[in-house]
């Protein structure tokens, strides 16, 4: 599966696929660590189609945000819906994660 990746100036957003399950969580992770390792330094996943979160989708986000840190770089969310929204909360992750209602909001906190 391929992870569809947009570039605007030096920020590369991430359309999360529907399911961010186990089946393809690896997908998005080896995307995230291409564009790390590649020098990205600011990324937003947009969850605008995103209808389900499982943990392997939170385990990816965690050890992405974790990578960026170190490099002095920042991971946003955005367009997330209440229902994934939800688990964002249960898991406690909403107080790590910073999130936006759009894609536009989330560029312009890295401007």
């Amino acid at each position: 599966m391929s992870v569809e990746v947009k570039t605007v100036g030096e920020v590369k957003i991430i359309l999360v696929p529907k399911r961010f399950d186990a089946y393809t969580a690896s997908s998005v992770e080896a995307e995230l660590t291409r564009l790390i390792n590649e020098g990205a330094r600011k990324i937003i996943c947009d969850f605008g189609e995103t209808e389900y979160l499982a943990s392997a989708g939170l385990r990816v986000l965690i050890t992405a945000s974790k990578s960026l840190n170190r490099a002095g770089g920042k991971l946003l969310l955005c367009s997330v819906k209440p229902y994934v929204q939800e688990v964002f909360e249960i898991s406690g992750l909403n107080k790590i994660f910073k999130m936006y209602g759009s894609a536009d909001a989330a560029l312009q906190e890295l401007k």
